[in-house]
């Protein structure tokens, strides 16, 4: 069976943070990737499934970063073309800021989150531990976007579009134990009860891949 072909579209505005998009690259190895914020815009003809990195530019900054708003009409153009896609932090508030919701700035978060995870096949074998490094926060989901994942100080940390197959997460799937010096360095980190023992997130990369076959296979 040939595997989907995946689009990871990298958001990171700064070279030395951009470990975390690639990542997340790792984890589809064979994807195509396009570095939106340099000016790369994908060809969509082909392509199976779509990720949208995390950044550490916020939605909101559209003067500075005018590629915000052409993002913001690729997420209509997937949702409208029905392609899956998975938005991961920037990409989670990208989307619902792009169907019409809220993303404000409130504060950085740096640690281990329990969360509450709806059943949704995206979910399946992730335990509800997960790491979280955002200063920013989906205060308002876009038009038709429900709420598929709970935190005790953000009620919006995961949402799913109600027609397309769109998910989006807020916390960074591609974080593990061997990223911990270097998000510390950079962001801070707060220790928690959690340990990096019980975190399985990386599974919501493989969940979306067989989500994505899926609907190849349909």
């Amino acid at each position: 069976m040939t595997p989907p072909t995946i689009l990871v579209v990298h958001n990171e505005i700064d070279d030395d943070y951009d470990y975390h998009a690639l990542a997340l690259a790792d984890h589809f190895p064979g994807c195509l990737e396009c570095d939106f914020p340099a000016g790369e815009r994908p060809d969509l003809e082909g392509v199976d499934g779509v990720v949208l990195t995390g950044s550490t530019a916020g939605v909101y900054e559209v003067e500075d970063e005018p590629w915000i708003a052409d993002q913001g009409e690729l997420v209509h153009e997937l949702v409208e073309r029905r392609i899956p896609t998975l938005g991961v932090c920037f990409g989670h508030q990208i989307a619902n800021a792009a169907l019409g919701g809220r993303v404000e700035r409130v504060g950085t978060t740096h640690r281990l989150v329990g969360i509450e995870l709806a059943d949704d096949p995206l979910f399946d074998g992730v335990e509800p531990i997960v790491p979280a490094v955002h200063g920013d926060v989906v205060l308002e989901p876009g038009d038709d976007m429900d709420v598929i994942a709970t935190t005790d100080y953000y009620p919006h940390f995961g949402t799913k579009h109600r027609v397309a197959p769109l998910w989006t997460v807020q916390f960074h799937p591609e974080f593990t134990s061997d990223f911990h010096e270097e998000i510390e360095a950079d962001f801070g980190w707060t220790e928690t009860a959690h340990s990096y023992e019980n975190v399985t997130a990386h599974r919501v990369f493989d969940n979306f891949v067989s989500l994505v076959g899926a609907a190849s296979d349909g």
